[in-house]
């Protein structure tokens, strides 16, 4: 952002320390009416402030408003400032790919559009010839006249209709598969493309952004077309009664669509920043939402409100200018609009006077300026709307260009029958936005079949993120990891993911029934009895039971406990009898009663015909004494390895944690 155009929003936005001041004494003054209209009210001061704020800007500097004036300058947004604007030709072109499937639709669109045109266009000829005839008592000619009107009415209200129609058609399906592909586009992204941009953003995009989209073939393209068609009518029949009279005409399209020109740039960069800032805006909303009990513990309401209004005021900065920029538009539109008037009457009358042009010409000439300018302010008027969705939207283009994470392009190696040998090879890792902080520092480790590992440390030493690099969620910086000795990223990752089974230390439940979670991503075919069997495993069968409508409830963040989520976590896993099992935290939300039955049933799986590895991450080393091997790490380093008898004997790290839990149980 330049100086001038930050020092420009600093002094127009209020001072967030005298806003939380207002915030804070309003709520102390109606603590006792905490109605919504006086939330209203308040949310309004801070906008005539903001208002307020900006007259007295415009006192001080009153030449500053006008067309050029430093008023006008628009910040621009530090997140956006490497993008690339998207050409409208390019963009429409991408709109047509969306829709090139609805040909017949289209071609139907365009082909009532035309007829409708030519239609409406040849009107005023008519009109004018029905009138001197009827003057010049033609009887005939005005009858002719008067049935051709009537069809042509009838012929512009029924292609009108069908256009219509057609091209609403045709925007519905823009829209729909816009954001299908936008969706799948972001869904298919790299990991640490999530660790850069926030899902508040991304979801802003997906609903406003798109929004802009859904006038674009419906009202504006189709006004672009038809008022262009009908304006090219209008000059044509100008020409062809007095090219002089023409020409005057055509000098104040000229001169009005020079204005639009440098309008329709000023707003397509506007258009583009309400985007930006919205999205801002919607971002901190739903991050405080999300963590109101955080937000309402620490007693931040009122800085979260600022967070926010802070946003909103740079929205309503953006948005004033928009506003007088508009009505700058339509002064100049209604000025050049009643010139055309004055010009027609005083030249016209002026040919009429020296028996150039007959008072019928004059008549049509008058009929198709008006004409004329309407469908010149039409189109500018349609094509603003256009420019300003493109712009609203060009961070939709620009995520659609992404490729999706080669992980989706590539299909890799799938083996006959999956073992479980796992390998770390001389593995480094760090992540993209903190380049210079390595995680993992040249790990070496194998994992037989068959085989419990469990790896313990302190919190920060890279457990978690040696489990991401298993997963494929991140890349190795350096070195290689094996699975059954092939390189994992030689192999087909979905068909990997499918023998893994894995319970986070984040136990997310999505907002479907308990049968549908636990059978999520599930790749094999199962029944009612698969998914109890699973949940008895998971030691969560009897609490579903109890549940009013049982594993066909409904849940949210709010009907399960911690422990609950993590048992329907559990379950999952055990569901898809994977090869590779892994668990990171997996009993850190679960009462003493229930870790101990759960520890039975991940142990148990070795003892299975089935060959079957198990990872277990724990903070908690009851869980993972009776581990066939633990790796304990520490700042990104394996420093101790073996099982629990042997590191107790070393008097190591591990020792030390496992003495520190021991005195905590005790005491």
């Amino acid at each position: 952002m330049s100086s001038s155009s930050f020092s420009i929003i600093s002094n127009l936005l209020p001072s967030p320390h005298s806003n939380i001041h207002n915030f804070h004494t309003f709520f102390i003054s109606n603590h006792k009416k905490p109605q919504t209209s006086f939330l209203i009210s308040k949310f309004s001061h801070h906008s005539s402030n903001f208002h307020n704020t900006l007259a007295a800007k415009h006192l001080r500097s009153p030449a500053s408003i006008l067309p050029g004036g430093d008023w006008w300058t628009l910040p621009n947004h530090p997140e956006e400032d490497d993008a690339e604007p998207t050409a409208a030709m390019l963009a429409l072109r991408r709109m047509w790919d969306l829709v090139a499937d609805e040909r017949w639709v289209a071609l139907g669109a365009f082909g009532s559009l035309v007829i409708a045109a030519l239609s409406e266009i040849t009107m005023p000829s008519i009109l004018a010839a029905s009138i001197f005839s009827a003057q010049s008592g033609e009887t005939v000619a005005f009858s002719r006249n008067a049935m051709f009107l009537v069809l042509l009415c009838f012929t512009s209200g029924i292609c009108s209709g069908l256009r219509s129609g057609c091209f609403g058609i045709l925007n519905v399906t823009l829209v729909k598969r816009l954001r299908e592909n936008l969706y799948a586009t972001i869904l298919f992204q790299d990991i640490s493309y999530f660790d850069k941009d926030k899902v508040g953003t991304l979801t802003s995009r997906l609903a406003a952004d798109c929004q802009r989209l859904s006038h674009v073939i419906g009202n504006d393209l189709q006004l672009i077309l038809r008022n262009t068609f009908q304006g090219t009518g209008a000059i044509i029949n100008l020409l062809a009664l007095s090219w002089p009279l023409a020409l005057s005409a055509l000098m104040i399209c000229a001169v009005l669509s020079a204005i639009f020109l440098v309008y329709g740039r000023y707003q397509r960069k506007a258009a583009r920043l309400t985007q930006d800032f919205t999205a801002c805006a919607n971002d901190v909303a739903q991050e405080t939402l999300s963590l109101i009990r955080i937000v309402r513990v620490y007693g931040t309401g009122k800085e979260e409100f600022e967070r926010y209004h802070q946003w909103l005021q740079k929205l309503a900065f953006i948005s004033v200018r928009e506003s007088v920029g508009n009505g700058f538009w339509n002064l100049s539109f209604n000025t050049l609009y009643r010139s055309t008037q004055i010009v027609a009457v005083i030249f016209g009358g002026m040919s009429v006077l020296s028996c150039r042009v007959t008072a019928e010409q004059l008549t049509k000439y008058v009929l198709y300026c008006e004409w004329l300018i309407y469908a010149a302010w039409r189109v500018t008027n349609s094509l603003s709307s256009l420019l300003q969705s493109i712009g609203a939207s060009e961070q939709i283009f620009q995520l659609m260009n992404l490729l999706p994470c080669d992980q989706f392009l590539v299909k890799g190696i799938k083996l006959q029958r999956l073992i479980g040998h796992i390998q770390f090879v001389n593995v480094s890792f760090q992540y993209p936005a903190r380049s210079m902080m390595p995680v993992l520092d040249h790990l070496n480790f194998s994992v037989k079949p068959n085989q419990v590992i469990a790896i313990v440390g302190l919190s920060g030493s890279g457990k978690s993120t040696l489990i991401n690099l298993l997963l494929r969620l991140y890349e190795p910086s350096s070195g290689q990891i094996f699975i059954d000795g092939i390189p994992l990223k030689e192999l087909d990752i979905r068909w990997l993911r499918q023998n893994i089974g894995y319970v986070s230390q984040e136990h997310h439940i999505f907002h479907m029934d308990i049968k549908s979670n636990i059978k999520y991503g599930c790749p094999r075919n199962i029944n009612q009895g698969d998914v109890e069997q699973a949940a008895k495993l998971a030691y969560a069968h009897d609490f579903i039971s109890s549940l009013p409508n049982g594993y066909e409830t409904l849940v949210d963040d709010n009907v399960l406990s911690g422990g609950q989520k993590q048992r329907i976590a559990i379950a999952r896993a055990i569901l898809r009898d994977p090869v590779i099992m892994i668990l990171d935290e997996p009993t850190s939300a679960l009462d003493s009663e229930s870790e101990h039955y759960i520890k039975e049933v991940l142990y148990a799986f070795k003892n299975e015909s089935k060959s079957r590895t198990t990872i277990i991450i724990a903070h908690r080393l009851s869980t993972v004494k009776a581990a066939d091997r633990i790796i304990v790490m520490d700042n990104g380093q394996i420093i101790e390895m073996g099982n629990h008898e042997e590191l107790i004997v070393k008097n190591g790290l591990y020792a030390k944690l496992n003495k520190f839990q021991a005195d905590i149980v005790v005491t």
